[in-house]
């Protein structure tokens, strides 16, 4: 689920049209439990090149935390195998190896630190339909050892080519995200992806598909070439909306919401553009958008909220 440009498959073996019934929000997934290390908090940090003291002085009186973004590494062990997590005998599994990542929100009770013993619970979210096919949400909800809530996900997958039947359901209890009003750039910032950089995410993070490692493959399904993870691009964003607008802490990080609409290529740059800034009173909402080396945009839609 993490490329927004492969598998465009609309019929089975037999030609018969392939569907999803909207029926299926609200089906739990089986409960995962993990333990977070501070070596996979690091090794998250260190694939995306964020040196901020929070993710390495372990000498800090406060101790470290986990980058915001590796939540995605926590959850992904569901995703990687999620049709052995449905508890649902009549879900048409076969549909979800058709599924890129589509959207992604994050919401922060408190943060991630080694240490944290996590329950993470599971269920459609909502499905609905949509003109390239269905889009699913999933809820992921992080619970720690006192059973008090850690993060929130809900990642979206567009099932390419899959009909949507029946009306939209559960969008009503996905988190709303606001607009920005302008789309000005305020700011700027160039970063150079390393040719290396899919290979090391891969291996820091344990997010693994082979369209970002596998040559071979991803030209099979239709890419160019390898491409760069989407929650890599979105890691290298928030580094970026970090440091210059919540002054390098990211404690300060309460919610971060984008679509995937673009491919990044190893050895290439992206640009991560600020447009625009609200002062909510509690916080700040920042917009932001990531251009690829194309001008394309590979993220749209971003926001993040900065508490005071």
């Amino acid at each position: 689920m993490e490329s927004p440009c492969y598998y465009v498959m609309v019929n089975d073996e037999k030609g018969h049209s392939m569907h999803l019934d909207s029926s299926f929000v609200g089906t739990t997934l089986r409960e995962y439990k993990t333990t977070v290390h501070w070596r996979h908090t690091m090794n998250y940090a260190a694939a995306v090149n964020d040196p901020n003291e929070a993710y390495f002085n372990d000498e800090r009186p406060e101790g470290i935390s986990a980058h915001p973004m590796n939540c995605a590494a926590l959850t992904w062990p569901i995703t990687e195998r999620i049709q052995d997590f449905i508890e649902s005998e009549d879900f048409p599994k076969e549909l979800l190896a058709r599924q890129v990542h589509f959207t992604e929100h994050l919401e922060f009770h408190r943060q991630v630190v080694p240490g944290d013993e996590l329950l993470i619970q599971g269920r459609i979210a909502a499905i609905e339909p949509h003109r390239a096919g269905t889009h699913v949400i999933i809820r992921f909800d992080a619970t720690d050892r006192e059973e008090q809530p850690v993060f929130t996900e809900h990642i979206g997958g567009l099932m390419r080519g899959i009909e949507c039947r029946g009306d939209a359901r559960g969008m009503d209890d996905v988190p709303m995200v606001p607009k920005s009003s302008s789309a000005d750039v305020q700011w700027e910032s160039a970063i150079p992806i390393d040719k290396m950089a899919s290979f090391i995410y891969d291996g820091c993070t344990n997010i693994f598909f082979p369209i970002h490692t596998s040559r071979k493959f991803a030209r099979q399904v239709g890419l160019p070439d390898i491409i760069l993870q989407g929650t890599a691009t979105l890691a290298f964003a928030v580094r970026e909306l970090i440091n210059r607008e919540a002054g390098g802490d990211p404690a300060r990080v309460s919610k971060i919401y984008c679509k995937f609409t673009g491919m990044v290529m190893p050895a290439s740059n992206i640009r991560v553009q600020q447009t625009g800034k609200l002062n909510t009173g509690a916080g700040i909402d920042i917009f932001f958008v990531v251009l690829n080396s194309e001008g394309q945009k590979a993220l749209n839609n971003g926001y993040i909220q900065i508490t005071s």
